[in-house]
């Protein structure tokens, strides 16, 4: 169990086999969780206590929940789960990997954790979000998540009219530079020897994006530790409030390799996802994913979106296989 989850209260950890265990206790995890609980699964909700948006201090671009903290949503998301008779475990997963089937051909799952303790269910919900790597910037990973931002949609509004300064990583860099000049006249696109095309510097020229092509060589603060600007390899200063960056996003698999989940890699070395099809389901029967693991690009909303869709299949499969064990049962009685 990491450090952090020492402030949450977890629940105890079932000896008895449940239906589904979910690994990952953010927006999709813990939204597939209350669907499958709701339906009056048995489901275990394992929480590193660890989420992609733990650094910022206000969830936006959701209606309603517009404003309010992760925190605040995280927490009373495993209280409507816990209403439903659904449980959080904090703890980390240390393996997870297939069990022998039982008699009438019904999946299981086995799940250790870190500490030893062990579970053992009939399905599993991957939705362990991913981790954004930023670039090898002396400065730059302190202020991630306040002055440092990745979406325009999620920070934008709140640094809007800012001088604002485009840390470029490739090609995705580009695309950020359009929507952060929606957000303020003042943008410099630090290029750090990714290229930039003929035909895209007439379109930076002609929206007033100042590019520098010297390379970054630090991130520099004022006096109250607050982000000044960026200091250049040839000692020049300039001034920026933010800084944007398309960080490479990449999955979190730790601990799931028994599972075998394929994976993909995005275009442009963007970052790296484990592959999902309709409804998150896998390559792996009895194995779905959800949320930012596998849809590297989606918003809290749209996380907890398809950790219900995920949810309401692995219902769905789940009553088809029990049905076909009742009706096993119920032929080998008459027979």
């Amino acid at each position: 169990m990491s450090a952090q989850t020492s402030q949450y209260e977890s629940d105890p950890l079932p000896t008895e086999i449940v239906d589904v265990v979910v690994v990952g206790g953010g927006a999709a995890g813990l939204n597939g969780a209350l669907m499958l609980a709701r339906s009056r699964r048995s489901v275990v909700v394992i929480d590193s206590g660890d989420p992609r948006n733990a650094p910022a201090t206000a969830m936006h671009g959701s209606i309603v929940l517009d404003g309010a903290p992760p925190t605040e949503i995280l927490r009373r998301g495993r209280e409507q789960v816990r209403e439903y008779g659904g449980q959080v475990v904090f703890g980390e997963v240390a393996a997870a990997e297939p069990a022998a089937p039982t008699a009438d051909g019904d999946l299981r799952f086995s799940v250790t954790l870190a500490d030893g303790r062990t579970l053992t269910a009939r399905r599993v919900l991957v939705a362990t979000g991913l981790r954004d790597v930023l670039p090898e910037v002396p400065g730059l990973a302190e202020h991630w998540g306040h002055s440092v931002v990745h979406c325009p949609y999620c920070h934008g509004w709140e640094v809007r009219d800012e001088p604002i300064g485009i840390i470029a990583t490739g090609p995705a860099s580009i695309h950020h530079a359009w929507l952060f000049r929606q957000l303020t006249d003042d943008l410099v696109y630090f290029t750090r020897g990714t290229d930039l095309n003929p035909e895209t510097r007439a379109r930076f020229a002609a929206r007033n994006i100042r590019i520098i092509e010297t390379d970054v060589r630090e991130i520099v603060n004022d006096d109250g530790g607050a982000l000044a600007g960026v200091r250049l390899t040839d000692d020049t200063f300039v001034e920026r409030r933010v800084l944007a960056v398309a960080t490479r996003m990449q999955a979190r698999t730790e601990g799931l390799d028994g599972l075998k989940l394929p994976m993909e890699d995005l275009p442009d070395n963007m970052g790296r996802r484990l592959a999902s099809d309709i409804a998150g389901t896998t390559g792996i029967p009895g194995v779905w994913v959800a949320g930012n693991a596998t849809d590297l690009a989606a918003q809290v909303g749209a996380s907890a979106a398809a950790g219900a869709l995920a949810g309401s299949h692995m219902n769905a499969m789940l009553a088809t296989a029990d049905t076909d064990a009742a009706l096993a049962v119920a032929q080998r009685t008459t027979g």
